[in-house]
């Protein structure tokens, strides 16, 4: 009963060290520019979790986000209890994530992030990141499409909204403990949070509209 969990907290956690860890790394070698950095946040971002949703899909359905979590339980595909449970991990597992990539690369455990992220068109690009995020989750029915569609709208996602798409509450409170690339200030931690919550209803509705209320279970094949 414990390796869904496990695999939450662990998917989590090195999710959120590729993130920190590839902006880190960005910026040591990119020399200032700034799309250089972004360019290869955005490839680890897009491998990493691919490689992660593969892996671990077949065990807790790789959600890795407390809005994905949500959005199933609401459906009834996952007992309220272990969508609190997923949640939990979630959180620590991205927290611990953060704190492993400061580590690898020699910076204090913990940071409090000072990167300014705020404003209409930020929490805008947040709704509409996370609501395509629902939408092309629930539309992948296996977890090989899962495995594909959910890193290429992430990754394009990066690219078209302000915000670089965060569109995970849990990734966002552990970005806020790292001062580097991808952090983000905690004073504007809640905003992007009440975003991505709403991302996430806008992108169940139209899920439901589109893809109606009880598509097929997600299959591993």
């Amino acid at each position: 009963m414990g390796r869904p969990f496990l695999a939450e907290g662990l998917g989590s956690l090195l999710l959120t060290a590729a993130v920190v860890g590839s902006g880190i790394m960005g910026e040591r070698l990119a020399g200032g520019n700034l799309a250089v950095v972004l360019l290869a946040n955005t490839g680890a971002t897009v491998a990493a979790l691919a490689t992660l949703i593969a892996l671990l899909g077949p065990i807790s359905g790789a959600h890795f986000n407390p809005v994905i979590s949500a959005v199933e339980a609401v459906r009834g595909k996952l007992a309220v209890s272990r969508a609190a449970g997923y949640v939990v991990v979630q959180i620590l597992g991205c927290c611990t994530g953060a704190v492993l990539a400061n580590a690898m690369f020699d910076l204090p455990l913990v940071e409090v992030s000072t990167h300014v992220r705020s404003g209409y068109a930020q929490w805008l690009s947040e709704v509409v990141a996370t609501a395509g995020l629902v939408l092309v989750a629930r539309g992948a029915m296996t977890v090989r499409a899962a495995a594909w569609r959910v890193p290429a709208w992430i990754g394009a996602a990066y690219w078209f909204t302000a915000s670089t798409s965060f569109s995970n509450p849990a990734i966002t409170l552990g970005r806020s403990l790292t001062d580097t690339f991808a952090g983000i200030r905690p004073a504007d931690a809640p905003g992007f949070i009440g975003a991505q919550l709403v991302g996430g209803l806008v992108g169940a509705i139209l899920a439901r509209l589109l893809l109606g209320s009880s598509p097929a279970e997600v299959r591993t094949d």
